[in-house]
């Protein structure tokens, strides 16, 4: 049985009837099958699963689409249903900012600045902030976030971190399409000709891993998904292709590394990742 809760109080009064292991899944809504993935990778490890469904308006820019990003909560709850989730906490924006958008905020530090920092300036600060918020307000042990959304799994990691949040951060590894297109709530803004452009990301990733396995160097490794990208999707726009260390941090990469991948397709935005290996004594 899922229960649906509203308000700080009525999440307050659920909280305190579970005893045992919690552990949360945060979401914006429009959950699709890598939702019920994070929901399901919850599920196995704790004993009570919490789900939060808030379409936050601090990571969206003036020209971005929170008015027009899906709200779906009746689907979403049989999904979370399926799912097992045992508690859905689905806040108003008034219950979640209740003096008005917060004065202060979590500032991300460089790296907030940097890739879709870059892109989407403030976007890290209303991400790590209303994160912060919901970790104080749900008191999981775990929270599960997917690797899609990278850079945001990282700043949550070292959020969590530096400020000595008491929460183990799961990633959960993207979940895909049998084409190979990762799993978003933004892909059913696509056209069907641009789902097939759209394909051009996931494709530069799988160019980008296929090249290190074939023992080359980072250099080997962009040139090939960028060749990669150009050939499946010359219709979109490239943000950005970069090759990181897996905390992406700057600087030469050796052993495990990070490809992210960012570009626009028609009027949507999309985000990609995978990792890859640099090995050349292999």
């Amino acid at each position: 049985m899922t229960e649906l809760v509203h308000t700080r109080a009525e999440l307050a009064r659920a909280r305190a009837a579970q005893t045992g292991t919690v552990g949360v899944v945060m979401t914006m809504g429009a959950l699709h099958e890598g939702h019920e993935t994070l929901l399901r990778a919850a599920r196995e490890r704790a004993d009570h699963v919490l789900v939060t469904i808030f379409v936050n308006p601090l990571q969206f820019g003036p020209n971005e689409d929170f008015d027009r990003y899906p709200r779906t909560l009746d689907a979403d709850l049989e999904v979370c249903r399926r799912a097992g989730a045992d508690l859905v906490f689905a806040p108003s924006v008034t219950d979640m900012y209740p003096g008005g958008e917060p004065a202060v905020r979590v500032n991300p530090g460089p790296l907030g600045e940097d890739l879709e920092g870059l892109s989407r300036p403030g976007f890290f600060h209303g991400v790590l902030t209303v994160v912060l918020k919901l970790l104080q307000l749900t008191r999981p042990e775990l929270a599960f976030f997917g690797e899609k959304d990278y850079q945001q799994l990282t700043l949550v990691r070292r959020m969590c971190r530096d400020l000595d949040v008491p929460v183990e951060v799961v990633g959960v590894p993207t979940v895909r399409e049998p084409d190979g297109l990762a799993l978003s709530s933004r892909n059913r803004y696509l056209s069907p000709i641009e789902r097939q452009v759209a394909l051009g990301l996931s494709r530069a990733l799988r160019a980008g891993v296929e090249a290190a396995e074939a023992n080359r160097d980072a250099g080997a490794v962009l040139t090939a998904a960028h060749a990669a990208f150009g050939a499946a999707a010359p219709d979109a726009r490239l943000d950005y292709l970069v090759l990181t260390d897996p905390d992406l941090a700057p600087g030469p990469v050796h052993g495990p590394a990070r490809l992210l991948i960012a570009a626009w397709v028609g009027g949507t935005r999309l985000i990609d990742n995978a990792p890859v290996r640099l090995d050349p004594a292999r």
